[in-house]
């Protein structure tokens, strides 16, 4: 690791200090394919992998400067022990990544307005209610910060806007999408009959079927929410960080859903808020500072 270390000041010394048309062409291939790795990671759970990797390489480089001997050996462990297994967990997304180069949809996040929001909130509410009283079975991954885009690959495109009405015809029994879970990314409908990987934990009761431990299994590895209609009872559930609340009426959902599309409109609201509270504080001063 201390070679590497060596290596890397290295470059940057020539970079800075002698660059020539090969180094500056070195560059951009360089930062040309970490760009190309970012979009094809920045929507999946890989994504999260990456950051730990970065974080891990610049705590090695910045131990190996200081000289903690004990930190920078842990961390070089960490890299050179850790990219085997990293390549045997995360082998189908990087066989995914490596299918979509050249040819990978993208979706592109859209900004939820406050109107937009409550429109999502009170359709989707108004949606489970009924699948719910007509007992048809219903599952909907609602997208967080965790990308998605690897249990998404494993559906249908839909890329549309939410409405009940198209909810409701993807879980109408015996068509062709109605078994899987729908992923919705924003206030679009981005996949519909997506498979997801069941839950493994032992504790969940036995009369709940596939449907609730495919919610769970998902919420288990990202931060995204689950809603769940079960086609037996007609019972809603929710399962979230690997918890499952069952028997949610009309008010819970319109809480939940509002909690999730209602968030980017209160931090932008607050943002204002906190601006304009600083910008009245600095004038306040100033008036002080003239009497």
């Amino acid at each position: 690791m201390e070679t590497v270390g060596r290596e890397i000041s290295k470059l940057f010394w020539n970079i800075l200090n002698r660059p020539t048309v090969i180094d500056l062409i070195d560059i951009a291939i360089i930062s040309f394919l970490l760009y190309q790795l970012v979009l094809l990671t920045r929507r999946t759970r890989a994504m999260q992998v990456l950051k730990g990797i970065a974080i891990v390489i610049v705590v090695s480089y910045l131990s190996d400067i200081i000289g903690f001997k004990g930190v920078s050996w842990l961390a070089s462990t960490l890299l050179n022990n850790g990219a085997i297994a990293l390549l045997i967990l995360f082998q189908p997304e990087l066989r995914r990544a490596l299918e979509q180069i050249g040819r990978g949809t993208k979706f592109e996040s859209h900004r939820t307005t406050k109107d937009e929001g409550e429109r999502v909130v009170e359709e989707m509410t108004q949606c489970l209610l009924r699948l719910s009283k007509r007992k048809v079975g219903a599952l909907i991954v609602i997208e967080g910060n965790t990308g998605l885009q690897d249990v998404m690959d494993t559906g249908t495109l839909v890329d549309a806007s939410i409405t009940g009405a198209l909810l409701e015809n993807i879980f109408e029994p015996n068509t062709p999408l109605h078994d899987g879970a729908v992923i919705l990314r924003g206030t679009r409908v981005a996949t519909a009959g997506c498979v997801l990987t069941l839950s493994d934990n032992n504790n969940i009761s036995a009369t709940l079927g596939t449907r609730h431990r495919a919610g769970l299994g998902v919420s288990e590895t990202t931060d995204a929410t689950v809603l769940i209609v079960s086609e037996e009872t007609g019972i809603i559930s929710m399962a979230r960080g690997g918890k499952l609340t069952r028997h949610l009426d009309a008010d819970s959902l319109r809480r939940i859903l509002g909690d999730i599309y209602h968030e980017e409109h209160h931090k932008l609201q607050a943002m204002v808020q906190s601006a304009w509270q600083q910008l009245r504080t600095r004038k306040g001063g100033k008036k002080h500072d003239e009497e």
